[in-house]
């Protein structure tokens, strides 16, 4: 399958990582804003194994999350894009579509513009029937995201993220669907 590096939105270019985004990218994983509803802020050292691991995705599947650069204004906001996720729950196997942007660049809709541009490819792109994201209930704005994009939540599905240990204030998930559009020009604007 021959999937596009590359996706333009009327402000944003989701693009393939380079060397130079991961400085950025760590300074973003040590922003305690950033890393609020997750389990710890990333060292170096691992901020940069998870852009090895977002790579690594790209070359497995020809998709992945995708680096924000924002022209004229920065190289590197953070990443918008489709994984697979790597942990048992029951609505796997499933695509999850998510993103994590510098907060400086919070509040411009850019995770939303990007957001639609990455269903679109999916369901464009991919033989997938839906798309899913989870996060934290506390997570408001990244919930925010998933409604403006047409995601719809499903509470019967809500979970325990099985990687965060029992107890942890973390761990309770909200599960959000959306399903492939009759045509791929039916994503919400």
């Amino acid at each position: 399958m021959d999937l596009p590096r590359e996706l333009l939105t009327e402000r944003l270019w989701l693009r393939r990582w380079v060397l130079e985004d991961r400085a950025p990218f760590a300074r973003l994983n040590a922003d305690a804003r950033v890393v609020e509803f997750f389990p710890s802020a990333l060292a170096r050292e691992e901020s940069d194994a998870r852009a090895d691991r977002i790579e690594a995705h790209f070359e497995n599947h020809g998709f992945g999350l995708w680096a924000v650069e924002i022209p004229g204004i920065t190289r590197f906001a953070g990443f918008i894009g489709l994984s697979i996720p790597v942990f048992e729950a029951p609505f796997m196997p499933c695509i999850e579509i998510g993103w994590r942007l510098d907060a400086e660049h919070w509040g411009r809709s850019y995770a939303t513009e990007g957001a639609r541009a990455a269903l679109e490819f999916g369901f464009q792109s991919l033989p997938v029937q839906e798309i899913v994201s989870y996060t934290v209930p506390a997570n408001v704005r990244s919930r925010r995201v998933m409604e403006r994009i047409g995601m719809t939540h499903s509470p019967s599905e809500d979970f325990e993220h099985p990687v965060l240990p029992e107890g942890h204030p973390l761990r309770r998930h909200v599960l959000y669907r959306i399903g492939r559009p009759s045509q791929a020009r039916d994503v919400p604007r």
